[in-house]
């Protein structure tokens, strides 16, 4: 459908159908902005919910043999 049909349409409605039409395109453009609305994860924002042991690099018992 092109611009002019949907405006040709829109002009053969009488004026209280006009503002229904009117207030469904706010809906539909709000409701379009809610969507795009997505947060984007901040670098850093999990720092320090993650907490290493101290020994965390060091070789494991289980692998001595797999290393010599």
């Amino acid at each position: 459908m092109t611009e002019l049909q949907l405006y040709t349409k829109i002009n053969h409605l009488p004026d209280n159908m006009k503002k229904e039409v009117s207030d469904f395109i706010d809906f539909l453009l709000s409701k379009n902005k809610k969507a795009k609305k997505t947060k984007q994860p901040v670098f850093g924002c999990a720092s320090g919910e993650i907490i290493l042991s101290p020994d965390f690099d060091a070789p494991l018992d289980d692998f001595k043999e797999y290393m010599q």
